[in-house]
């Protein structure tokens, strides 16, 4: 299927590895230019020289920390007209909530609250104006299934979601669509952290919180960050204008709601 966005501009945020590159290399593939941006500069270009290599379209790096006033600023200096937006950022960390205090809790607000808030009030009164918007924030299957855990990103995220649930519904009429996508567990870095914690709490090697995790999953495996990487494509296609304001999950069914 021709997803109808090649040609189109895209920032994605937190591009270097993970979820974000997956998204940054399958837009590519559609024909999307784009700057991609993390804190890094070192993983950052060598995923853009990849994704330049598979692909052949235009990708602009910009190293930098999106959850800074400066490094939304950069970002946005790269592509101040992106008609798309892939907001990403990494969680915060797992623990017990007894241990997190205020400057804990306002971290990971900042990144995984008011960060994509800001980076949408910067973006999506222009999509408005030109008649064409694909938001789309990486958030957790914790919004949805808490993970007690992470309780700092059930928070966090859950902030993000109720924001987004008001303004997607004001800007749909003018094809600009907001959706929420939201990772299970996926081969990536965070998924690593997170087994190495249920590690040390169970006592256990890492090995074998892996194949617990991917045991007490339908599909009896973690997901491929490709997989991700082609939903969040097809969410940012131009067939795609009738949705928004909705909360894609992705888990191999390890929810177990009907809704």
């Amino acid at each position: 299927m021709d997803l109808g966005i090649a040609g189109r501009k895209a920032i994605v945020c937190a591009a270097s590895k993970g979820l974000g590159r997956a998204c940054a290399m399958s837009l590519a593939r559609e024909g999307v230019e784009l700057v991609i941006t993390a804190r890094t500069p070192g993983p950052l270009e060598a995923t853009a020289e990849e994704i330049r290599s598979a692909t052949g379209v235009s990708v602009r790096v910009v190293a930098s920390d999106i959850t800074t006033d400066e490094g939304r600023a950069a970002v946005l200096a790269a592509c101040p007209d992106p008609d798309i937006l892939v907001n990403n950022a990494g969680g915060p960390p797992p623990g017990d909530f007894r241990d997190w205090r205020r400057e804990h809790w306002m971290a990971a607000v900042e990144a995984n609250m008011f960060t994509p808030i800001e980076m949408i009030r910067a973006t999506v009164d222009g999509m408005m104006k030109r008649n064409f918007g694909r938001i789309v924030n990486i958030t957790s299957s914790s919004v949805k299934a808490p993970i007690e855990i992470l309780g700092l990103s059930n928070g966090a995220r859950a902030g993000l979601h109720g924001f987004v649930a008001g303004l997607a519904r004001k800007t749909v009429r003018h094809n600009v669509t907001i959706n929420n996508l939201l990772p299970g567990p996926f081969e990536t870095d965070r998924m690593r952290s997170n087994l190495e914690h249920m590690a040390r709490a169970k006592g256990v090697s890492l090995e074998q919180a892996r194949e617990a995790r991917q045991r007490d999953n339908p599909s009896g495996r973690l997901g491929d960050p490709a997989e991700f990487g082609d939903a969040c494509a097809f969410l940012c296609s131009a067939q795609m204008g009738f949705v928004t304001g909705q909360n894609f999950l992705m888990d191999g069914g390890a929810y177990p709601g009907t809704y």
